[in-house]
């Protein structure tokens, strides 16, 4: 089994960041994890068919996307980035309709929010965020994008042919890369060669950041700058955000096939984002232990209301398989909407 040791220290500093954001990064990174519990368990319940965790990428996740502008800015996430949806302002309850497979790709107003549906493809979101980027310079915007993918999908090929396009035409991008440490089972060094996905950046012609994961004010720092490199028309940014993976792969997943759970309870205990954060705060006199609990109250309370509009959110009717999926409808998605309406609706 492999070993990916949490780092030496087990502190962060926020002192050169403003209050109310250090605050307003603690109150999403808080309220994820907790939503994230609510998610489980509506897992559990039946509820979802499937979830995948967040837990332990809060301040990747957070810090990454308070860094940029809803207003210009988009977001092309994959399947883990609940906490980027809700720093970013997604609307919660459509956005967590996706894990019921209610609708595709969610209840919630993708192009209004900015913020893509959810991706299952490996390395999916990345070449969607460079074609983006590129129609975005070429309308004369300031838009950025932002690719989220995890170092599993950094071997894909589909990866490779955006980044080096990205560089070629100096796409105002940020690849945004979550280096867990499991791409599923297969660890690090077993599937990154070299070891490192952001060294990779200096093939495309663009620079490359590897930022502590766990760290929410080093996250913003970096994403803030290559969000700002891109605006100038710096071109593309790689960062590696290094974190890890506490939780298995998603709720079907066994980690005791492929890792020492031993490993994991290292990372929870030293390097928990949240309590680092919390931590943070409190020493640099950002909040206040009362507030901080405050906090805590309310972000679990905004949990368990989304939690219960998910789980409250009715189902749609029937005739919506056959909507959206062509511009203009074919003879035989027409022949099967009629099969359906004759014999399969209620």
């Amino acid at each position: 089994m492999s070993t990916h040791e949490p780092p030496d220290r087990d502190s962060v500093s926020v002192d050169h960041l403003d209050p109310d954001l250090t605050r307003a990064l603690y109150t999403h990174m808080r309220t994820a994890r907790d939503l994230d519990a609510e998610a489980v368990a509506l897992q559990r319940q039946g509820v979802f068919p499937a979830y995948v965790s967040v837990r332990g990428q809060e301040a990747a996740q957070v810090a990454s996307a308070a860094a940029l502008d809803p207003e210009r800015d988009f977001v092309f996430p994959t399947y883990r980035e609940m906490a980027s949806a809700l720093a970013y302002g997604v609307e919660m309850v459509g956005y967590m309709a996706t894990h019921r497979a209610l609708w595709h790709g969610g209840l919630y107003d993708v192009m209004e929010s900015r913020f893509g549906a959810i991706n299952a493809v490996v390395g999916g979101p990345v070449p969607h965020a460079v074609g983006w980027a590129v129609g975005e310079r070429m309308r004369g915007g300031e838009g950025v994008a932002l690719a989220y993918f995890g170092d599993g999908a950094s071997s894909e090929g589909d990866v490779h042919e955006a980044m080096n396009f990205a560089g070629v035409y100096g796409a105002p991008v940020v690849f945004f890369c979550q280096n867990n440490r499991w791409a599923l089972s297969v660890p690090n060094e077993r599937q990154v060669a070299g070891g490192s996905v952001a060294a990779r950046a200096r093939g495309y012609g663009m620079a490359g950041v590897t930022v502590d994961g766990n760290d929410a004010a080093a996250v913003y720092d970096a994403v803030t700058e290559a969000a700002d490199r891109a605006r100038r028309g710096g071109g593309p940014t790689l960062i590696e955000a290094l974190t890890y993976r506490v939780e298995p792969h998603s709720t079907s997943d066994d980690t005791g096939r492929y890792r020492d759970e031993t490993e994991a309870d290292r990372w929870r205990a030293h390097r928990d984002p949240v309590a680092l954060l919390r931590a943070a705060l409190l020493e640099a006199g950002h909040a206040t232990a009362d507030e901080l609990d405050a906090i805590d109250a309310q972000a679990g309370k905004r949990a368990e209301e989304i939690r219960d509009g998910v789980s409250a959110a009715p189902e749609p009717d029937g005739s919506e398989l056959f909507t959206h999926v062509f511009r203009e409808t074919t003879q035989e998605l027409t022949r099967q909407r009629r099969i359906w309406e004759e014999e399969v609706q209620p």
